[in-house]
């Protein structure tokens, strides 16, 4: 091999351990990884290491392929029971509220930056996504309750479809149509996609459940060739590619696959280093000399966008699908405050820069700025903000992926129960759960030690529950264990039925 070729594989190499080892350090400091490997990017440009790199068209099209695989990820572990309840709500946030956000955002720009109307209305498209990286990783390591997770997962994964039809529009379109016409265009994108995630996701999951592969380790790699498959599909018929991805996710994640956690453990390890890559090669195209002057942009538009745009945004969403009284004030306030911004406002940024418009470089800086800064804000405080409006949930069951061939038989998942203070399962038998047939208490862990628990054995403060659960009958377990939390062992006769709530 040539010397540059493997110079290139030595640095990548390196910069790849660095990040995963950068994963555990951020974990421990509370810090978002996205910021840890910004910042390695950025070590190893022009004011580090020296290694220039300019190209946006470049990182445009690695961007998005990083997102087809995050956004597939999210599409393949998102569960269908908790999703559907939400369905609603997530599908107005990712439509009627990128609108709002967009507008208010817009608004603001104009008048307090003196920026061009057009110009303004992007800064509020690039920034009214959530981000799908962010979100997912983020809401994973908090208890909360999960149609309150299930409705920012839901729509960070959807509202890039519209949001980059948006920003390209902006970007390029000259207006030649009336508001109509393009607005007919951009809902038959995303009823296109929807269609062909669907019908994609559907002859996927069935090929892979009659289809006799001759080795395990290909389920996984056709089950996300699916979800590529899907955007592509989507993308020549000039459809929205990226809400295909996630509805054929979804579709295949729900199907009970052969060698499901093998694949869900694929797709995982696939979105960390979509990720790192992504990250790493955002904060290679920036320059640091010009971030300094992006700062009080940043501030304004960070400020427009988290504290009018959001809450307007998710109050009208809410309103439009009638789940106010549902959400509650409370719910809605964790929503506005958890639509975290990461990579993805990023990558828009480089449509506009790669097609440069007017303006596009202040917006890049600007937007770069904005997300390292309401990054730390926002990831930094969500507990905090959980507890301050007591939307936390420390008794809800999470789920453990461990690959095993009985439990792939069963078709069961392991699930994680533990018995936070205040918890109503202290002082449960655990025959008192009463736990559907198909579902057992298999552990506990007391005191760093594990037993195997009896009917007679006494739940007690600080212990985590194992439960073996099969499909079938998962939702009627963490329904059971929801209500007996709250109201103890008597939770039938207070009429409690552990439906979730926000």
């Amino acid at each position: 091999m040539s010397p540059r070729l493997d110079l290139a594989l030595l640095l990548g190499a390196g910069v790849l351990l660095v990040a995963v080892a950068a994963v555990r350090l951020s974990t421990r400091l509370g810090l978002p990884s996205l910021l840890v490997y910004l910042l390695i990017g950025i070590g190893i440009g022009e004011s580090g290491l020296g290694i220039r790199f300019d190209d946006a068209e470049l990182t445009r099209t690695l961007g998005f392929c990083a997102l087809i695989v995050i956004i597939a990820e999210g599409g393949l572990t998102a569960r269908w029971t908790a999703l559907r309840p939400v369905l609603g709500l997530s599908a107005t946030l990712a439509t009627l509220g990128v609108v709002v956000s967009v507008a208010v955002v817009g608004a603001v720009v104009h008048w307090a930056l003196d920026l061009g109307w057009r110009l303004a209305l992007l800064y509020g498209a690039v920034l009214s996504s959530t981000d799908a990286a962010a979100v997912f990783a983020t809401l994973r390591r908090l208890r909360l309750p999960p149609r309150l997770v299930s409705t920012l997962e839901a729509e960070s994964g959807m509202n890039d479809a519209p949001v980059v039809l948006l920003v390209v529009l902006l970007s390029t379109a000259t207006f030649s149509h009336p508001w109509w016409y393009e607005l007919l265009i951009v809902g038959y994108e995303l009823a296109a996609g929807a269609a062909i995630g669907f019908a994609v996701g559907a002859v996927g999951r069935w090929l892979l459940r009659h289809a006799a592969l001759p080795s395990a380790g290909l389920y996984p790699i056709a089950a996300v060739g699916l979800t590529v498959l899907a955007y592509a599909a989507g993308a020549v018929v000039h459809a929205s590619g990226f809400l295909a991805v996630y509805v054929a996710g979804v579709v295949l994640g729900n199907g009970r696959l052969p060698h499901r956690r093998a694949v869900l453990g694929f797709a995982d390890g696939l979105a960390w280093l979509a990720q790192i890559g992504l990250f790493v090669l955002l904060g290679l195209l920036v320059s640091p000399d010009a971030l300094v002057w992006a700062l009080v942009p940043a501030l304004v538009v960070g400020v427009a966008l988290l504290l009018l745009a959001r809450p307007a945004s998710v109050w009208i969403s809410a309103l439009a699908a009638r789940s106010v009284r549902r959400v509650g004030w409370r719910g809605q306030a964790f929503l506005s405050w958890a639509g975290l911004r990461g990579a993805v406002p990023i990558v828009l940024a480089t449509i506009p820069l790669s097609s440069a418009t007017p303006g596009s470089d202040g917006l890049f800086n600007a937007v770069f700025v904005l997300v390292i800064i309401f990054t730390l804000v926002q990831a930094g405080t969500l507990a905090p903000a959980a507890r301050l409006l007591g939307v936390t949930a420390p008794a809800e069951a999470a789920e453990i992926h461990v690959e095993t061939a009985p439990l792939e038989r069963m078709r069961a998942d392991l699930l994680q129960i533990d018995v936070a203070p205040g918890s109503r399962l202290a002082g449960v038998h655990i025959d008192e759960l009463r736990l559907p047939v198909g579902a057992s208490v298999t552990l506990v862990v007391r005191d760093d030690a594990g037993f195997v628990p009896g009917p007679d054995t006494r739940l007690r403060t600080g212990d985590s529950l194992l439960i073996v659960a099969t499909a079938d009958v998962r939702d009627v377990a963490e329904r059971r264990m929801r209500a007996v939390s709250r109201r103890g062992r008597l939770a039938r006769w207070f009429g409690e039925d552990g439906v979730d709530r926000i």
